[in-house]
């Protein structure tokens, strides 16, 4: 998974039992003429492509409809829901992207649009979250030693993170703070450089998407100290979590949702909604996730993913106003 934003480019239940029980009658209704586009907002391969396939594989089955994954990378997302308001707000045409298209672009960017008002959150498709690691040469197992070997040389360790702006730029803002350290922050444009460099030891550390850093991890090229999820990954279960080690501020989720416009009708969300719930849901689906080194996402209701989206952005627009950040 790559939670990658590029700056110059400018992006509860399954269902109450009455709605499950009327599932069955809508889904034979669907309009089997109609095409369900689905717009990812990144490139071909990353991992917003890889879990866009899955959901479309299940839901021309669940729906009884053609259903079409397109690539619309670029501006942070900005592409992609322009080419969602322009098309039919009848349901069929929808967004794949990163929670960041809500809680950080628009603190990075300078965007035409509101995102919060203009998207609306329909399901949390996969979640992952974001480990620290370093470069085998620096002296520190842990996260206790490391604190303890960044204070030693206060602002001479930096921290790399894909994009300035995006939480992997926030965590270490967070970090310093929360241990009284002075790490300094080296931006990239993406994962993929950030990681080789971070190999290649020009940068000591990083805030890495934990599918990104496993293999690596795996085979010793780094090392990690903390992952940020509420609970151990599944991937990494010998590492600590950053609450059990004591920073519970730097508790973040990344997570993959299904994106729509709010005045879509109620029924045609209910129904897109409901036939995904029960894709992401299925053994095999969740097993795929897994072996992508994903989770598969939490049920939350639409409103409830809503508030999780403007709580984000209000932690890190704060972050980022503390240090001055300006949008491009």
């Amino acid at each position: 998974m790559t939670f990658r934003i590029d700056r110059r480019g400018l992006a509860a239940a399954l269902a109450a039992a009455c709605v499950a029980l009327a599932a069955p009658a809508a889904l034979a209704q669907a309009p089997a003429d109609k095409v369900v586009r689905l717009l990812v907002a990144g490139p071909p391969g990353g991992s917003l492509d890889v879990v866009s396939r899955l959901l479309a594989e299940g839901l021309q089955k669940e729906l009884n409809q053609t259903v079409v994954v397109e690539s619309r990378p670029g501006a942070g997302g900005a592409v992609a829901v322009n080419d969602l308001l322009q098309a039919p707000h009848d349901g069929n045409t929808l967004v794949v992207a990163l929670d960041a298209l809500v809680s950080e672009i628009p603190h990075i960017v300078k965007l035409r649009i509101d995102m919060a008002k203009e998207v609306r959150p329909l399901v949390e498709l996969a979640r992952g979250g974001i480990v620290l690691v370093g470069n085998p040469s620096v002296p520190a197992k842990t996260l206790a030693e490391l604190v303890a070997y960044v204070k030693a040389s206060p602002g001479k360790v930096s921290y790399a993170s894909y994009s300035a702006g995006t939480i992997s730029h926030v965590m270490g803002l967070q970090l310093n703070k929360a241990a009284g350290i002075d790490m300094a922050h080296v931006g990239y444009k993406g994962t993929p450089p950030a990681l080789v460099d971070l190999m290649g030891g020009h940068v000591p550390l990083m805030f890495a998407g934990i599918p990104n850093a496993v293999p690596l991890i795996k085979t010793g090229k780094i090392v990690p100290y903390a992952v940020s999820l509420p609970q151990r990954s599944p991937n990494l279960p010998n590492v600590p979590t950053f609450a059990e080690l004591g920073y519970p501020q730097l508790e973040a989720l990344v997570w993959i949702g299904l994106f729509t416009t709010p005045d879509v009708p109620a029924a045609a969300q209910t129904r897109m909604r409901d036939a995904t719930l029960k894709v992401m849901a299925q053994p095999a689906t969740r097993e795929r996730l897994r072996e992508f080194g994903l989770d598969a996402g939490q049920p939350r209701t639409a409103d409830e993913l809503t508030k999780s989206l403007r709580a984000d952005h209000e932690r890190v627009g704060a972050v980022l106003k503390s240090i001055d950040f300006k949008p491009e």
